[in-house]
């Protein structure tokens, strides 16, 4: 029996663990035996203040199940020497004395190919053909098997043309997961159901991709080389690509469906359209589901001055939409729309890595823009980390940004989201933030692997 980190434990099983375990049960310790057939937690009752262990097992789909635990102990290294030998126990049984019965017995692959490889993903290829991308292989490969296929397509979507849109679903799962949620998976849509001990959210997950032409053909994105460049396409094109996606979704008005009324309802947005040369695109969502923005003006003495500017439309070319989506009819139905420019393959890969999934020869570099809290400070600060290194530390909420509704029939509350910036708009029309301490706003990650 060899301990384990927390994270480690969390990629390989944390999905199974139930939100009301955690009320009558405090997590010690974290083990593994037989390299990770079994796993083990060490617990202390929160009333009785005594101990136990707890033994995990994978069942036929390969998903990590409780199948046994120990007595419950006045000390903790009497119960840690039992969860020892009932681990030891569980390793030499068969492996099919801990299935569950499952209707279904083959364990859900998402990895190998399903379709021509003449229609896999580019992206797709590279994490199941590359050493560098073998951290976000091995993170995605357990959770997969947790991830429920209500749809009946993820596979084939994600191994082909909606690799983007599913690893963006994946993100989402991850996260909910790490903060505390589990699922109600028993109807398509929305596409998280979640609840926690602090409440409840409905989640659908939106992503903004390149656009196409009447053919199927990549439309270049607009020349981004000037000043103004860049602010054309922060303040119109993108505000009219974010626009498209969230009012596709509004249309189809999720918040009517029965089984999630009453419960706050959540449109979950990824960019995946903007060029590797434009550093996020946060501001342009901002600008847009507010139709307000913050000019900024800094007096000689160094103080800023904070004035709320009223947006009454986006324009590009022959398109023009209003501003606001906050404020377009039925929108009061959307509790909030979260944005994170985190939620792509290289999120997965570094957290692999992190909890030692993949080649220990891959290197890794991260480098980026964090929010700098310093009064007065108008600009982020930048910087640089190696991802591989026992200093750095990371987690699924990292970055992820919540943009409050002022008109919601039914708020979000911000507790549900621990770790992540929580925005809201005042009554005077300031978007007003409340960010983590550690806040990174957009970030790239270098990957290298020795040549053999």
């Amino acid at each position: 029996m060899k301990p384990i980190q927390l994270a480690r434990f969390n990629a390989l099983a944390g999905y199974s663990r139930h939100p009301r375990a955690m009320l009558t049960g405090e997590e010690l310790g974290w083990f593994e035996h037989g390299d990770e057939r079994i796993l083990g937690i060490l617990i202390r009752d929160r009333t009785d203040n005594d101990y136990a262990g707890m033994v995990l097992a994978r069942d036929e789909l390969l998903q990590y199940r409780w199948t046994n635990m120990t007595t419950f102990e006045a000390s903790p290294r009497r119960a840690r020497a039992l969860l020892r030998k009932a681990m030891e126990a569980a390793e030499m049984a068969p492996d099919e004395e801990h299935y569950q019965g499952h209707a279904q017995t083959e364990p859900i692959d998402f990895f190998t190919p399903v379709v021509a490889e003449a229609r896999l993903s580019p992206d797709f290829k590279t994490i199941i053909e590359q050493e560098g991308f073998s951290p976000a292989l091995g993170i995605m490969e357990p959770m997969m098997r947790w991830y429920d296929d209500v749809d009946g397509n993820f596979i084939e979507q994600f191994q082909t043309t909606g690799f983007d849109a599913r690893v963006w679903e994946l993100y989402l799962f991850a996260t909910l997961i790490e903060l505390g949620f589990t699922f109600d998976r028993t109807e398509p849509a929305p596409d998280f159901v979640s609840w926690s001990l602090v409440g409840s959210v409905a989640v659908e997950a939106v992503t903004v991709n390149p656009t196409k032409d009447k053919k199927g053909a990549l439309v270049p994105s607009p020349s981004v080389e000037t000043k103004e460049e860049l602010r054309r396409f922060l303040s119109d094109y993108m505000p009219i690509k974010f626009g498209s996606a969230l009012y596709s979704k509004l249309c189809k008005e999720y918040w009517s469906k029965e089984h999630i009324q009453g419960l706050p309802f959540v449109l979950a947005v990824q960019d995946f359209s903007a060029p590797p040369e434009v550093a996020g695109t946060r501001s342009a969502l901002q600008r847009y589901v507010y139709g307000f923005e913050n000019n900024v003006e800094e007096k000689s003495t160094g103080e800023l001055v904070i004035t709320p500017r009223r947006i009454e439309s986006h324009q590009w070319g022959q398109k023009t939409i209003p501003s606001g989506f906050f404020f377009l009819p039925g929108a009061e139905n959307v509790s909030a729309v979260i944005f994170s420019d985190s939620g792509t393959i290289a999120k997965f890969n570094r957290m692999g890595a992190l909890t030692g999934f993949g080649s220990n020869r891959v290197r890794m570099h991260r480098e980026g823009m964090a929010c700098d809290h310093t009064k007065d400070s108008a600009q982020p600060i930048p910087f640089q980390s190696e991802v591989t290194k026992n200093t750095y530390s990371e987690t699924w909420v990292e970055g992820l940004e919540i943009y409050h509704n002022p008109q919601a029939v039914v708020p979000l509350d911000p507790s549900l989201f621990p770790g992540a910036g929580h925005v809201h708009l005042s009554d005077t029309g300031e978007i007003k933030a409340r960010l983590p301490k550690w806040h990174p706003l957009v970030s790239r990650t270098v990957v290298m692997t020795p040549e053999p």
